[in-house]
């Protein structure tokens, strides 16, 4: 069996790491290159970085604060907001990430993902999906829907259909994260990721929610997700990365223990 990631999220805002609650009331908490060294010292598994307004603002990415991210850390290194061209994609890559995350503009125009995934392989393409529950309908069957530019905009397209479709077009990898759960540290969505983790054969990153160690065993081991994503229960110093891979090895749970 392969280790579970423990992957902390970097979430930049104008050159800062920030943290809000379901996307809304974010606050500057520090600085994404010192944040991104430290974690890579504590024993993170990868790393991943959003430029969190680059789509709603209709910008690149900061791809300055990219570089110098990559200059710290010898860990995988996904970066995601503001891609929406091949040519975004390389940039990104060769400024020194391993993976890069599409979520917005592969929305809007699905070619993007089998584009980058011939010009790169899949392995370097990851599909971002930002997840809301909402009322079951016909057209939303699965009960989740995809919503877009950081939350702002409902798409009317089932969570479900979507991450099947983007395994089709060439997506290594999702990262699903779950609005309702998001930045509230009470625990991950757990049938969304467990819906999404058994219907789909690639790998899945849970996000949002997490709070206590438990909370990651739950998504690990009982919804089936390849990784978690962690935020503000590190950010805050509530827990180190070390202290939640002791947690998880205790319960069984083979995650990488030594670096």
């Amino acid at each position: 069996m392969l280790s579970r990631r423990i992957i902390p999220c970097l979430d930049v805002r104008d050159g800062k790491t920030t943290k809000g609650i379901r996307f809304k009331g974010n606050v500057d908490i520090g600085d994404p290159i010192a944040m991104a060294r430290f974690y890579y010292e504590e024993g993170a598994d990868e790393l991943v970085f959003y430029d969190i307004t680059a789509s709603s603002d209709h910008r690149p990415i900061m791809i300055d604060v990219v570089r110098q991210v990559a200059g710290e850390i010898f860990i995988p290194f996904s970066v995601g907001g503001g891609i929406r061209t091949v040519e975004d994609m390389r940039e990104v890559l060769l400024a020194g990430a391993e993976k890069v995350s599409v979520n917005s503009a592969a929305v809007k125009n699905p070619g993007l993902i089998s584009e980058g995934a011939k010009a790169f392989g899949n392995q370097c393409i990851v599909l971002g999906m930002d997840v809301k529950r909402v009322e079951t309908s016909a057209k939303i069957p699965s009960g989740y829907e995809i919503v877009i530019n950081g939350g702002r905009i409902y798409t009317g397209i089932d969570a479900l259909w979507w991450a099947k479709e983007a395994e089709r077009l060439g997506a290594g990898e999702i990262c699903l994260n779950s609005i309702d759960a998001d930045g509230t540290q009470e625990g991950y969505e757990l049938n969304l990721t467990r819906m999404i983790s058994e219907s789909v054969g690639i790998p899945v990153i849970a996000s949002g929610g997490a709070g206590h160690p438990e909370h990651l065993y739950q998504v690990l081991a009982e919804a089936r997700a390849d990784a978690a994503l962690i935020a503000s229960m590190t950010h805050y110093g509530t827990y180190t990365v070390r202290q939640i891979k002791e947690y998880l090895n205790e319960r069984g749970l083979k995650v990488r223990m030594v670096w």
